[in-house]
Order: C-alpha cells, then sequence, then structure tokens
C-alpha cells in the first residue's frame, strides 16, 4: 500500500467510526426521548431529550466534513482540502440560514 493509500484508509476508519457513533448517540437519545413522550408528552426533559438526539443527527455529517478537511490538511492534499472547506462552508451557511429564518 502506499502511503497515500494508507492516510485514506486512516480517513476511512475516522469517517466510519465518528458515522456509526453519531447514529449510535442519536439513537439513544431520540429513543429515551420517544419513551419519556409516551408517558408524559410535554416534559421538558422529553423535549430536550428528542431535541438533542435530531442536533446530532444533524451534527454527524457536519463532523465528517470538518474531521475530512483536517484529515486532507494533515496529508497536504490541498485541492481536496479546498473542496472540502467549499462545502463545509454551505454547509454552515445553509444551518445559519434554517436557524436565522424561524
Amino acid at each position: 500500500m502506499t502511503p497515500g493509500g494508507e492516510s485514506l484508509g486512516r480517513l476511512e476508519r475516522h469517517l466510519g467510526r465518528l458515522l456509526i457513533a453519531g447514529v449510535i448517540i442519536s439513537a439513544f437519545l431520540l429513543a429515551a426521548g420517544l419513551m419519556l413522550w409516551l408517558r408524559n408528552p410535554l416534559g421538558a426533559s422529553t423535549v430536550w431529550l428528542l431535541d438533542a438526539g435530531l442536533l446530532a443527527l444533524m451534527a454527524t455529517p457536519i463532523l465528517r466534513v470538518v474531521v475530512s478537511f483536517a484529515e486532507y490538511l494533515r496529508m497536504r492534499d490541498w485541492l481536496f482540502a479546498a473542496m472540502t472547506m467549499l462545502v463545509l462552508a454551505e454547509l454552515t451557511l445553509t444551518v445559519a440560514v434554517a436557524f436565522y429564518s424561524r
């Protein structure tokens, strides 16, 4: 395997772990929120758990882009770092517009 291949393999392992962790954390938060909602639909902890689960689910792909950007910088792959930074800027703008347009 070439040094670049090893770096890409490392990146894929990191991203795989990140995506799995994000989905598992989100699933646990949403499941706990749903269980509480079935008992008390208007409880503050119910709303907090459901919101936290959805935020964790939405943050997972954003964190994936951040990790990819850092890894491309480490590998000195400037083209992919620049493209990843562009994607991160678009995601940031989209989230900002979504939060401020409510």
